[in-house]
């Protein structure tokens, strides 16, 4: 049988969520609380993979077993594991559902934040040092992405992606008091591609370069073309969507 477990993690602590060797890693943790509790070896597969220092709202992973698990799974995961992952529930599905190829799209969330603030250092790039952002001129960027769907140009360097082809369904910034917020919604992403635009729309936002530059970036087709990338702990997976 195949469950599909729904949980949130802060990823301060941890080297991204995929497994790697001699580093900690969010799925790593998981797999290993679930062995422990379930007395068997356990392999997840997740809804994607975030980078050292992402965070995730709403993430999917889905494991298989050969006997129905106990109600109380949940709590037992939550009461072994730190307190920096949250598991939310845990369900049956199809057995041919797949956690990461049947994701129908990926919503992220950025947050910059305009003043020194103690509480949201490991949570937001702390901008407070630097030029004002114009957020009227990255909105207007915002809407060139939607023109494109090759994002080769934000795309990290020397992955084994097969294709750099993405459908952005949103893109979109808001101030919140002092903080700027970015939302961006996607049937995929490549690796580091939300903080590589996060990075490029900042460039914009401060004067450094006009909105339809943007445009030239994309094009290019080549990563240094773009802005550099936004610092890790200001990004949040918050939502997998799934035909369920």
């Amino acid at each position: 049988m195949r469950y599909f477990i729904e949980f949130s993690y802060n990823g301060s602590a941890y080297f991204g969520y995929q497994i790697q060797p001699n580093q900690i890693s969010v799925q790593e943790e998981l797999e290993k609380a679930l062995s422990t509790i379930l007395r068997k070896p356990i392999k997840t597969t997740g809804a994607g993979r975030t980078d050292t220092g992402v965070h995730a709202k709403k993430m999917f992973a889905h494991f298989e077993i050969d006997e129905n698990v106990d109600d109380n799974l949940v709590h037992k995961l939550n009461s072994f594991l730190s307190e920096n992952i949250a598991i939310k529930k845990i369900f049956e599905v199809p057995a041919d559902l797949h956690a990461r190829f049947d994701a129908t799209y990926r919503t992220y969330e950025y947050y910059i934040s305009l003043e020194k603030n103690p509480f949201s250092k490991d949570s937001s790039w702390q901008y407070w040092r630097q030029k004002p952002l114009d957020i009227n001129l990255m909105n207007e960027a915002c809407k060139i992405l939607f023109e494109y769907d090759d994002f080769t140009s934000f795309a990290k360097l020397h992955t084994d992606n097969k294709t750099n082809i993405c459908k952005i369904y949103k893109a979109e910034w808001e101030q919140l008091g002092n903080q700027l917020k970015f939302t961006i919604s996607a049937d995929r992403f490549l690796r580091n591609m939300v903080r590589a635009i996060v990075g490029t729309m900042v460039e914009v936002g401060s004067g450094k370069i006009a909105p339809n530059d943007l445009r030239l970036i994309i094009e290019d087709k080549f990563r240094n073309s773009a802005g550099v990338s936004a610092p890790a702990q200001g990004l949040f997976l918050v939502d997998v969507g799934y035909d369920f």
